[in-house]
């Protein structure tokens, strides 16, 4: 009886991973066209106001749907109490290829920094130049598209290891959030994403399934006034992140606290 209990609940969690997987895919084939058609018909600031919001939605539905299958976790209200604010760096580590989802599945006018090939991507492209993201290249254009976007009130979401972490417990920051913060004059705001689970990690392919349940957490951190010096700045944060993240509960322990 155990052993078929045990089958039984690993055919439904390939289920749930693949038809989750298909699910995202879905919802953003099903936006792409519309976000290609309003990106040339609609003003840049109805677009992006439109663009973000539908993300946001689109992120927020993919969430609630693994929710309801009881083999993903996720904590994030945390992240509401940002979601008045204006002019902020919101600044987390970066675990995982999908943190973006979990931050932006909260925040209804955030401009993300993204990497060229998102941007020419079938499934995720259209709706971020609706939305009217930052590609991460050149690095010169990226810092005045940021510094202009901060300066009409969004918020910019920029992972200061600007890749996923590849060494413990964080890794080397780059100097772009420095010098955005400090040439915007806009605080940083850090945030923290938690999760027992290496899924997604470096190295980690989109279609290998994890180990069920995961459960994510997201919580605050410091927040950083707007520095006068951005090198110094970048070297202060690279040491809160590393002493915060060390003194993190083990995974084992995080995940008894979140049931």
């Amino acid at each position: 009886m155990k052993l078929c209990l045990r089958i039984l609940l690993t055919v439904y969690e390939y289920a749930v991973f693949y038809a989750g997987l298909f699910w995202f895919g879905l919802l953003c084939l099903l936006w792409a066209p519309a976000a290609v058609v309003l990106y040339l018909l609609l003003p840049r600031k109805l677009g992006c106001r439109l663009g973000r919001s539908v993300i946001m939605a689109i992120c927020r539905l993919y969430l609630r749907s693994l929710t309801l299958s009881g083999r993903f976790r996720f904590d994030l209200d945390a992240l509401d109490a940002l979601q008045r604010e204006k002019s902020v760096i919101i600044a987390p580590n970066h675990p995982s290829l999908w943190d973006v989802v979990l931050i932006v599945s909260r925040l209804p006018d955030v401009a993300c920094i993204m990497k060229e090939d998102i941007g020419n991507n079938i499934f995720l492209g259209a709706g971020a130049r609706l939305a009217r993201y930052i590609r991460n290249e050149p690095l010169r254009q990226m810092i005045m598209l940021a510094v202009k976007d901060l300066g009409r009130g969004s918020q910019l979401l920029l992972f200061p290891e600007g890749t996923r972490t590849i060494r413990r417990p964080i890794g080397p920051l780059t100097g772009s959030i420095g010098v955005i913060a400090s040439r915007a004059k806009v605080p940083v705001q850090t945030v923290f994403i938690e999760t027992d689970s290496p899924f997604l990690t470096k190295g980690w392919p989109v279609y290998k399934k994890p180990r069920l349940p995961v459960t994510y957490r997201v919580r605050l951190g410091h927040r950083f006034d707007p520095p006068e010096n951005g090198a110094a700045f970048v070297t202060e944060l690279e040491r809160y992140f590393a002493n915060e993240l060390a003194a993190q509960v083990s995974p084992s322990a995080a995940q008894t606290c979140l049931r």
